[in-house]
């Protein structure tokens, strides 16, 4: 009987210091990276790379991220690994990795050059770290079927941006047409002009799809952030399927 008494005791005991243990270790919520993102990453796509855990509060970098809250528009400065956890510094604004070399080239990629106008850039609001989407337009070919029709495609997905460089601007800076209210902000309604040049890492194939449509064919981007959907709808645009 004193041995079954001796024991629970010993039990309670044990069972008492496992919890005084968790209480003393001050578990911290914070988002810990899941599986590496590359550099350049925009915020608005972490939460497919990223979750949020506890862990002991010693342990827990001071500037560690609790939520993506007040965050939104930054990209992560470097790639992050799985395991670390999130800090307010690996998260800087776009226009801080347009030096040179600011963005990692994924291992395997090359980077490859072409130049277009504003408007196929996303109204030229494309930035080191973005990631676009390629379509390429061609005036016929694109179909053995009907080799005489034009055809647009969007190509190559997902595409990370590591340089953007702006032609200067010559042309006059727009008057407003009136005076905005008092207390109103100024809004900039100057339309982007020049063309720019983009680099982009990709493998040697998309390379070649790339150089072959900036000589031979048109080129299109947009904007596609890793956590894009891909219906897988789109394939080759035909006129008929413009409508359907």
């Amino acid at each position: 009987m004193l041995a079954i008494v001796g024991a629970i005791i010993v039990v309670n005991y044990a069972q008492g210091a496992d919890s005084r243990a968790v209480q003393n270790l001050e578990p911290v919520s914070v988002m810990v990276v899941q599986k590496a993102v590359p550099a350049g990453t925009p915020v608005a796509s972490l939460t497919a790379f990223v979750s949020s855990q506890e862990l002991p509060g010693k342990a827990v970098s001071k500037t560690a991220l609790n939520n993506l809250d007040g965050q939104a528009g930054k990209v992560t400065a470097v790639e992050l690994l799985p395991g670390e956890q999130l800090v307010a510094e690996r998260l800087i604004q776009p226009e801080e990795l347009k030096s040179s070399g600011s963005i990692e080239v994924p291992k395997g990629m090359q980077e490859v050059s072409f130049q277009l106008d504003a408007p196929r850039v996303v109204g030229g609001q494309v930035v080191p770290g973005d990631h676009i989407g390629i379509f390429i337009n061609l005036d016929n070919g694109g179909l053995e079927a009907k080799p005489d029709k034009p055809t647009t495609q969007l190509t190559i997905h997902k595409v990370l941006v590591t340089g953007v460089q702006r032609a200067p601007s010559t042309a006059p800076s727009p008057q407003p047409s009136a005076s905005p209210s008092p207390g109103a902000p100024a809004v900039d309604t100057s339309l982007p002009s020049g063309p720019l040049l983009l680099t982009v890492a990709v493998n040697d194939v998309d390379a070649t799809k790339i150089v072959y449509a900036a000589e031979y064919a048109k080129i299109w981007l947009s904007k596609e952030p890793l956590d894009a959907a891909d219906s897988g709808r789109p394939g080759i645009m035909t006129k008929p399927e413009v409508y359907k």
